[in-house]
């Protein structure tokens, strides 16, 4: 008879890191680490849009060179930066590349939850095929996101309308990735549990 006292616990295993998400993460920061720098070091924003729009040209054949398709969510801001970056440029006014992450953020909530008006989930298409979940699962999870990304948005207008250039630039880099990484990782227990749900009843 074995003795339970001398019984090992099981230890559970750490979910694997996913290492082609985390590459596409660092392809997409990567601009964003130029803008902020070439900003800190020239304080010059619109000489650094210009750049920021080069990196994101790169970004974009980098990603699509690695893993032949561009993801849905770089694609989306990508084209906004060209076309408010342009007009930053053409225009001298500042103001156009400030909203371009309250114009994304905002898409990105309206599309979701119009989907899911029509029994969409279009988030799959934008964190992948990677997870597998239950209907009520995905639903749950696009309302958390689209609220995620409207907070996103306002926050977005208020530090731009009330903080200095350099403050919104690193605002955007260490202020608002890290967020989304912590809301991202927050709705892991979620997922299992909605997993675990679509695992069972099929």
């Amino acid at each position: 008879m074995t003795d339970a006292r001398h019984e090992t616990p099981p230890v559970e295993k750490a979910p694997e890191v996913d290492k082609g998400q985390l590459l596409k993460m660092l392809i997409e920061i990567g601009p964003l680490v130029v803008f902020f720098t070439v900003n800190y070091a020239t304080k010059n924003l619109f000489l650094a849009t210009g750049i920021f729009m080069a990196a994101t040209a790169v970004s974009l054949g980098v990603s699509y060179r690695m893993f032949g398709r561009l993801p849905p969510m770089l694609l989306i801001s990508s084209v906004l930066v060209f076309v408010l970056g342009g007009l930053t440029l053409w225009l001298q006014e500042a103001t156009f590349i400030k909203i371009k992450p309250t114009i994304v953020y905002t898409l990105f909530a309206s599309v979701l939850l119009s989907g899911l008006a029509f029994g969409k989930h279009y988030l799959r298409l934008l964190i992948g095929e990677v997870f597998k979940l239950s209907p009520e699962g995905w639903r749950v999870l696009t309302i958390r996101w689209s609220l995620f990304f409207l907070f996103l948005a306002v926050l977005n207008e208020i530090v731009w309308r009330n903080f200095s250039d350099d403050f919104w630039i690193a605002f955007k880099l260490v202020g608002a990735i890290p967020l989304t990484i912590v809301f991202g990782v927050a709705q892991l227990g979620l997922m299992k549990r909605y997993a675990e749900s679509a695992a069972s009843a099929g």
